[in-house]
């Protein structure tokens, strides 16, 4: 996420907020954050990069019930693209000149809808037609989204709950209710907390859900960052509200990095077949828990046990425990409030032998403190190359190293 440029030093995380009180679409996430400073020439001169013709971008300053924000539009101007399917979005990307980080997260948001519309038709991923979902707008959209968070340099993005609306909406295939059946599955993979309302019409498009699915780290209330600009990405209906998505944007803490309430849910478990104890572990992963731990115990009769330690948002507390309740032998929970405090880290990369690889990189005041290969890329390395995966790890550690000293951050390692 972000600004990937490894000659460039950041001491401090960027943070992103979406205050999603009337939901998410593309054009209200991008239309938010060019209200929040981002250069719409610059936009349009990334783009460019897409070498996608047939279409303008026009965004312009709008007011809704009293409140000023953006409103962007993508509007065609070539004849009508035929319908799309996932392999020519792929070589759309493949024959762009996209940086590295926006081509990778353009390739899953389109991966993401393609599997949504799978399972909705039943057909493979490959044989989904993209209709709407596959359109000029939802293509800059996507796009336009992953470049907007690599110019403003966002490192983090934390989404409040989602709203869901009542009613049907028209797409090629009929009226669909309400979320429409793929922004409903997206939202399921992403763990999303949604909550009911009374509007009648489409709050959270397939697209909006998306993105939330890609770009969110965490789902949650409003964390504690030091606050730098609001900006409100209009909508195109009128629901008898105002029609906006806000977007908070800042900077972590300086001293203490950045910080968010979590809790901790606890349970003892002896009487819990351990062939059990992973298949847990994933569930919960898999339901929106920050980390699963298992820890030996010793309980009263002098039981061997296993205390199962589960990180959790505070709007996920609720479904982890009566997780745990349904998938282990427990007959009760203990939950702690507690505040994390994490350092800065960003996703960085070096140039290999092998191609480029990902490093995770944590700092404390612009100084870093702690660096880390991406294991996946390691690993993909490893079984095609054949080399052994330690040998992967120190290769990429030495020349991550010797990239840190050459930009001036810190002294070069003895053992380069």
């Amino acid at each position: 996420m972000g600004n990937q440029d490894s000659g460039h030093k950041k001491s401090q995380k960027k943070i992103l907020y979406l205050d999603c009180f009337s939901g998410i679409s593309g054009d209200m996430f991008l239309g938010a954050l060019l209200d929040a400073g981002l250069s719409l020439k610059e936009l349009q001169e990334n783009l460019a990069g897409l070498n996608m013709p047939g279409y303008s971008l026009q965004a312009e300053k709008t007011s809704t019930y009293g409140i000023s924000g953006t409103s962007l539009e993508v509007v065609p101007t070539g004849k009508t693209p035929p319908l799309r399917r996932l392999k020519d979005l792929e070589h759309l990307l493949e024959n762009s000149s996209l940086s590295h980080s926006v081509l990778e997260k353009s390739n899953q948001a389109f991966r993401v809808l393609a599997e949504a519309e799978a399972r909705i038709h039943g057909v493979t991923p490959e044989e989904v037609h993209f209709h709407e979902i596959g359109a000029v707008d939802t293509v800059v959209d996507l796009v336009g989204a992953m470049i907007a968070l690599e110019l403003m340099e966002i490192d983090f993005v934390v989404s409040s709950p989602v709203p869901q609306a009542r009613g049907f909406v028209k797409i090629d295939h009929g009226d669909y209710p309400l979320p429409a059946p793929a922004t409903a599955e997206i939202l399921a993979w992403a763990a999303a907390p949604v909550y009911g309302t009374e509007v009648r019409g489409e709050l959270v498009t397939p697209t909006g859900a998306t993105l939330l699915k890609v770009l969110v780290d965490r789902f949650g209330e409003l964390p504690s960052f030091s606050l730098q600009t609001v900006g409100y990405g209009a909508g195109k209906k009128d629901f008898g509200h105002p029609n906006l998505l806000r977007v908070w944007m800042g900077i972590e803490e300086k001293n203490h990095g950045y910080q968010e309430t979590l809790n901790i849910i606890e349970a003892n478990l002896d009487d819990l077949n351990p062939e059990i104890c992973g298949h847990v572990m994933d569930k919960l992963l898999e339901a929106g828990a920050l980390d699963v731990y298992y820890t030996p115990v010793q309980m009263k009769k002098n039981r061997p046990a296993v205390k199962v330690s589960v990180l959790s948002p505070p709007l996920s507390t609720d479904k982890l425990i009566q997780l745990l309740f349904n998938e282990t032998s427990t007959l009760g929970c203990r939950v702690i409030e507690s505040c994390k405090v994490m350092l800065s880290r960003h996703r960085e990369e070096v140039n290999t032998p092998w191609g480029v690889v990902g490093v995770k990189a944590a700092y404390q005041g612009g100084e870093l403190l702690h660096s880390s290969p991406e294991f996946e890329d390691c690993l993909a390395i490893s079984r095609r190359e054949g080399i052994p995966l330690k040998d992967i790890y120190r290769r990429v550690e030495y020349l991550y190293h010797q990239q840190v000293f050459n930009r001036g951050e810190k002294e070069k390692p003895a053992w380069s």
